[in-house]
């Protein structure tokens, strides 16, 4: 099992793709990470996220862990510094710190663009991910109640809330 300190956070490539796709298909697996039913394909997801806002967590011998990439919540100008984010970690590497390591990335990497918000829904029986997140400068900032009726895993049919929780950046 990996050690934190041996991994490095870099920008994802392009051939990274098949591993993110691995990673983001475990955790939609969970049921608790996303109301995706499925991992979108390389054009879908490149076309969505951000290209100077995405990470990868990986190891010294070039396995890849987690992944952090960020959306815009909006094409108004007014809301250009505000971003949505998804962070996933590998199924083997969870509890070892991957999470923490790609928020602070990603939290460097968007001020470095003058992103001033980093926003996220997170399932409140993610409650991993919610400690991660409060942890590394997030704050609650509210709860939509019934938001969408889940589409897969064991929560089938039923309709489930969300907790909205954002960083603001400090420094701008």
């Amino acid at each position: 099992m990996p050690r934190q300190s041996a991994v490095a956070i870099r920008p994802m490539l392009d051939s990274d793709w098949p591993a993110v796709q691995r990673i983001y298909a475990e955790g939609i697996a969970t049921g608790h990470a996303t109301f995706e039913s499925e991992a979108p394909g390389w054009e879908q997801f490149n076309a969505s996220r951000l290209p100077r806002h995405r990470l990868v967590a990986e190891t010294a011998d070039g396995a890849i862990l987690g992944w952090a990439a960020v959306s815009p919540v909006s094409a108004r100008p007014a809301y250009s510094g505000v971003v949505e984010h998804s962070v996933y970690v590998a199924a083997e590497a969870r509890g070892l710190g991957m999470g923490a390591k790609l928020l602070q990335a990603l939290a460097d990497s968007t001020e470095r663009d003058g992103i001033w918000t980093i926003q996220a829904s997170v399932f409140p029986e993610n409650e991993a991910s919610l400690k991660l997140h409060l942890a590394n400068g997030y704050v609650e900032v509210g709860r939509r109640h019934r938001i969408a009726r889940m589409a897969h895993g064991p929560l089938t049919g039923r309709w489930r809330d969300t907790v909205l929780i954002e960083r603001r950046s400090p420094a701008i």
